[in-house]
């Protein structure tokens, strides 16, 4: 899955989940470039490989277009945009006006469509990819987050209306996130003790890494994937167990 020579854009690549997957495209030899609003407190690097940063806000469609317009100068190609940026507090809906749910949505869905079209170009030249970062929150009930499960069902469906849009010049993929385990997990389950109690309901006994999820993006983007697009990859460890096994009397030991 070597990427040697590749150009690979990653949106909000500066922590957590993005930083990751920038990390495993500099670990399978592509050339990194990460952004965001704010520059990360260290750059994001592996096996001596440093991504270069640019500040941008993603739902300026004019900045995102320009932003695009120096990655192609400063490198000469562009073979693949990840698009991670997103996120949501918890908010349940009637304890929020409208307007800061479709803020919610502005960030998870928009501006990954926003940041696709201003890369489509440059994509197409290369007959690259796009890869969506997706959760399982757009999969089922998400209350606390459903402007965000919203958006993150938008943005699979989304993704499989690019694939045949813009085949066979572009392949476009999702991968659907399960719980990661980042710098940021503690604001989400707890301590330790909560992080495991919440590990334990996964099948597979743990979170995933953001390397986990860097290196099936790298697959996704790889020559491994020529006929895969339209696509959703299930990176949740297994998924969820089913509430109703637990709550029921039947085949239990007594």
């Amino acid at each position: 899955m070597e990427l040697d020579g590749r150009v690979v854009v990653v949106t909000g690549g500066t922590r957590g989940v993005g930083a990751g997957i920038a990390r495993s495209f500099l670990a399978a030899g592509a050339d990194v470039v990460v952004c965001a609003r704010r520059p990360p407190e260290e750059p994001v690097s592996a096996d001596g490989r440093k991504a270069s940063f640019n500040a941008v806000d993603l739902r300026d469609p004019a900045a995102v277009q320009d932003f695009f317009g120096t990655v192609v100068s400063r490198y000469g190609r562009l073979d693949c945009l990840v698009n991670n940026a997103g996120g949501t507090p918890y908010r349940l809906l009637g304890e929020g006006e409208a307007e800061r749910h479709a803020r919610v949505v502005g960030l998870n869905l928009v501006a990954p469509m926003t940041a696709s079209l201003a890369a489509y170009p440059w994509l197409r030249e290369a007959r690259g990819s796009v890869v969506m970062i997706g959760s399982v929150s757009g999969t089922r009930p998400s209350p606390g987050t459903a402007a965000y499960g919203a958006a993150k069902a938008g943005l699979e469906n989304l993704a499989r209306s690019m694939a045949v849009e813009w085949a066979p010049e572009v392949r476009v993929n999702s991968l659907v996130l399960g719980m990661v385990r980042t710098e940021l997990t503690h604001l989400h389950y707890g301590d330790e003790a909560g992080v495991a109690a919440v590990a334990a309901t996964v099948p597979l006994g743990r979170l995933a890494q953001p390397s986990d999820v860097g290196e099936a993006a790298v697959f996704l983007a790889s020559g491994r994937a020529a006929y895969v697009s339209g696509a959703s990859l299930l990176v949740h460890g297994g998924g969820e167990r089913p509430a109703f096994l637990d709550a029921a009397t039947v085949n239990k030991e007594s």
